[in-house]
């Protein structure tokens, strides 16, 4: 095999789902795909690490030039709701239903140590400014997903509301019930839009 072909395989094998035996197919496909498509595919690639950035204010994704994402500007939505999630597909799922018109917050992944993921790595010291700095009584939801990490994500942001003096500032609710697949970005929709329209104070 050629020594680019195996390099392109190797590659492809870094993907997340991705084995060596669909790795190999991949890197067929782009051999014999249109140069321009390959080209269109590279500069894609390259461009999501130097155009792409984060919205100052709940860590969405947006464009390089955006201070703020859409649904930060979107003036129509609801203020007082803030959903806490994990990733940014965690928030996608939640958008698809088109039901709910809140804002967000996005702390980048959940507590995890066994993943070198601390408390710190996360965006806590954001939400809790947000809160601080809210002219109005928030609902923090904690749209999360149901496994270890995110209990412990959970416990840790209950906890500093109420350290840092904020609960009245707050009303804190979470999902109603566990999603059988363990996260978000793969729940039904019906499944997951009665487990926030049916979300508990905590």
């Amino acid at each position: 095999m050629p020594k680019e072909l195996e390099k392109l395989i190797n590659a492809i094998t870094y993907l997340p789902w991705i084995w060596e035996k669909s790795a190999t197919k991949l890197a067929f496909f782009l051999l014999n795909s249109n140069q321009n498509f390959n080209e269109n595919l590279s500069e894609s690639i390259k461009n999501i690490k130097t155009k792409v950035s984060f919205c100052k204010n709940c860590f969405s994704l947006c464009d390089l030039w955006q201070d703020f994402c859409n649904i930060c500007k979107d003036e129509d939505r609801d203020k007082q709701t803030i959903a806490v999630v994990e990733e940014y597909l965690d928030m996608m799922m939640i958008e698809e239903s088109g039901i709910f018109k809140w804002n967000y917050h996005i702390l980048g992944w959940a507590i995890s140590p066994i993943n070198w993921v601390f408390i710190w790595d996360l965006r806590f010291k954001e939400l809790f400014e947000r809160i601080q700095n809210a002219d109005w009584k928030v609902e923090i939801i904690l749209a999360t997903n149901p496994n270890i990490e995110w209990e412990a994500t959970s416990s840790y942001i209950i906890e500093e509301i109420e350290k840092r003096k904020l609960k009245y500032k707050t009303k804190i609710t979470k999902l109603s019930r566990w999603l059988s697949s363990g996260y978000l970005e793969y729940a039904d929709n019906i499944t997951l839009v009665n487990a926030l329209k049916e979300r508990k104070e905590v």
